[in-house]
């Protein structure tokens, strides 16, 4: 049986490797000939490019994994079925159970694999591949916005953890990718909503435990009860306060990886950080459901690859007189893409129709895994 492990385990792998390979290659070309004609913008320039697309190969990488694993499985049990070695260890004992478990070890490999991409290396190959960009052609987050960047924050008391006494609107000019921000308006409201302050800054830079220092700024602090009863433009000169600061420190649940989501997709930001984010979206009243979504898509998505592993173990029973290897290939890659599209579909119409997110998440592998058992129990009977 370590025997029968140890030789699946290399043959699919090195399959499986070789695969990905081929797949990250053909991404990374296909994205560097999108990237040629923004060249020259803002002193974009080839390096960059060049720097851009291979920060991007873990994303795909982590995206096709699933894929890479049925396809290389398919591989590595066709040509044992060409060579009638799958025959031979049938024949020696080997049951369908036993092979299903040969290559559920060998799944193991595959789905930390998954994980450790898309947790540990994608949230921050991703972020770095966007300020490249970003930094290279001169531009800002911010700039993809008419008004600026507007994001939502909560007063509290005592810093982070105290009671809610309002919440400030930020609007910024601009956000660099390095999280600094430029041209800043922070409108402070209480519990009934009523402006409190009107706060703009030259710059702001962030120092770490929640904290921004606001330089070269002025305050204009409008009295509520005052304002209430004004009349004359005397009074209301009298209920407005201004003031100006060199600087001044603002603490905000708002931080730099808060500000970068402007630039992440939710599928590659991590699940801690998208508890985070999901978290700050749901104290400030806003929508959840995209993020939730892409949480759940990211606990499971690493068990796809025993899904896929499972699909091509059926592969290993069927035989062909010629050019079998080759069609059943072609059939790894289109359940694969089909696993990709459904993957994707059920995503948007989860969040069109607000399904559970969970369950939006795992009914893809769940469709695949049913599809695998019912075709191991056709070739079981035939």
């Amino acid at each position: 049986m370590k025997i029968l492990q140890r030789y699946f385990a290399q043959e699919i792998g090195r399959n499986v490797l070789f695969v990905l390979i081929a797949f990250l290659a053909l991404f990374a070309f296909f994205d560097m000939v999108n990237e040629l004609k923004s060249i020259g913008r803002g002193g974009y320039t080839l390096q960059q490019a060049t720097f851009y697309v291979l920060l991007g190969l873990p994303g795909y990488a982590y995206e096709l994994m699933p894929i890479a694993a049925l396809i290389g499985s398919i591989w590595a049990l066709s040509q044992f079925a060409a060579r009638s070695e799958f025959t031979i260890m049938r024949a020696s004992s080997m049951s369908t159970g036993m092979a299903g478990m040969i290559l559920v070890k060998i799944g193991v490999v595959f789905a930390l694999a998954t994980f450790v991409l898309g947790e540990f290396v994608v949230p921050y190959t991703a972020t770095a591949a966007e300020r490249v960009r970003l930094e290279g052609m001169g531009r800002s987050v911010s700039q993809e916005f008419r008004s600026g960047l507007w994001t939502k924050d909560v007063i509290r008391t005592d810093g982070l953890t105290g009671e809610q006494i309002g919440s400030r609107f930020l609007n910024i000019r601009t956000v660099k990718p390095n999280g600094q921000m430029s041209g800043i308006k922070i409108y402070e409201f209480n519990n009934n909503f009523h402006l409190l302050s009107l706060i703009t800054a030259a710059q702001a830079e962030y120092r770490g435990n929640n904290t921004w220092e606001l330089l070269n700024g002025a305050e204009a602090r409008f009295a509520e009860n005052e304002l209430q009863n004004v009349t004359t433009a005397a009074e209301l000169t009298t209920a407005i306060s201004t003031s100006k600061f060199d600087s001044r420190k603002m603490v905000s649940e708002v931080t730099p990886e808060i500000l970068s989501v402007g630039f992440s997709d939710p599928e590659r930001m991590s699940a801690i950080d998208l508890v985070s984010y999901t978290k700050y979206l749901s104290e400030n009243k806003r929508d959840t459901v995209r993020y939730e979504i892409a949480f759940w898509k990211k606990i499971v998505y690493p068990f796809a690859a025993f899904v896929m592993m499972a699909l091509a173990l059926p592969f290993a029973y069927l035989h062909f007189r010629s050019g079998g290897v080759s069609l059943k290939i072609f059939t790894g890659i289109m359940i694969g893409v089909s696993f990709q599209m459904i993957n994707s579909l059920f995503s948007h119409l989860g969040l069109l129709n607000t399904w559970p997110p969970f369950a939006t998440a795992i009914i893809p592998s769940l469709l695949f895994m049913l599809t695998a058992i019912a075709a191991l129990m056709w070739v079981e009977r035939h």
